[in-house]
């Protein structure tokens, strides 16, 4: 493929912290996090306008001039098919731990009460599967719920987490840095379109590569067409709320 000067973005390696802010604002899928560092997969895939670069917080995106492939339109709508295909092909896991299920909460024990508190505590998870990669944007679960999204440390960081949280609402759980990105944002659109949900909570770490959850979120909610509430909760690293909007 002959190859010509023109713009396209250039990611400083040095300063990408991995975070996946700039992923969702990419309409031709030309992004990728891959060894934590965001990287162009492909020159063609890139129309060099640089929507993505508001994104990064690190300042390590940039358009620059050089001489690459043409963006290639016809290409990029495969791309995107592919990576739908890929996305509808994951969903159905045959492996049966994730098989959709309730669980009932009257025929769960309480967990008995560390010594010196005054109560047992309950567990509030209602489902399975709870990974977004293994959730099925229609499943029965999220018709008509209240959805809690958090980034998969804040469980282990926020004590509290089933009470105060996870009480009343569905789970998804996932992490913006060490998962595909791309993937997620295409399921969460899905999910979203396809189901009445009634609230959303977002609740993440405060550190930075935390922020492409949220990114991801509001990108896929706006993709979607639909118009649902959503409370954002900052957790602290060391476990406490930070901050809720």
């Amino acid at each position: 493929m002959s190859k010509a000067l023109r713009k396209i973005i250039k990611i400083d390696e040095e300063k990408c912290d991995g975070c996946g802010l700039c992923i969702p604002s990419c309409a031709e899928g030309a992004l990728q996090v891959i060894d934590g560092k965001a990287r162009l997969i492909e020159d063609r895939f890139c129309d060099g306008l640089g929507n993505c670069l508001g994104e990064c917080p690190q300042g390590a995106i940039e358009i620059i001039e050089r001489e690459a492939a043409p963006f290639d339109e016809t290409a990029v709508e495969e791309h995107l098919r592919n990576q739908a295909s890929s996305l509808q092909a994951a969903a159905p896991c045959a492996c049966a731990g994730s098989m959709e299920r309730a669980i009932r909460q009257e025929t769960r024990p309480p967990v008995q009460p560390v010594s010196g508190t005054a109560e047992p505590l309950e567990a509030e998870l209602s489902h399975w599967p709870i990974q977004l990669h293994l959730v099925p944007p229609q499943a029965r679960f999220l018709q008509g719920q209240d959805l809690l999204i958090s980034a998969d440390c804040v469980s282990y960081a926020f004590a509290d987490f089933h009470r105060q949280l996870l009480k009343g609402k569905s789970l998804i759980i996932g992490c913006p840095k060490l998962d595909d990105v791309n993937s997620y944002h295409q399921k969460l659109i899905e999910i979203f379109k396809q189901n009445e949900i009634k609230s959303i909570t977002l609740a993440y770490m405060e550190v930075p590569c935390c922020h492409g959850l949220v990114q991801m979120v509001r990108s896929a909610l706006k993709q979607s067409g639909k118009e649902i509430p959503v409370r954002e909760v900052v957790v602290t690293v060391d476990g406490k709320i930070k901050q809720e909007s």
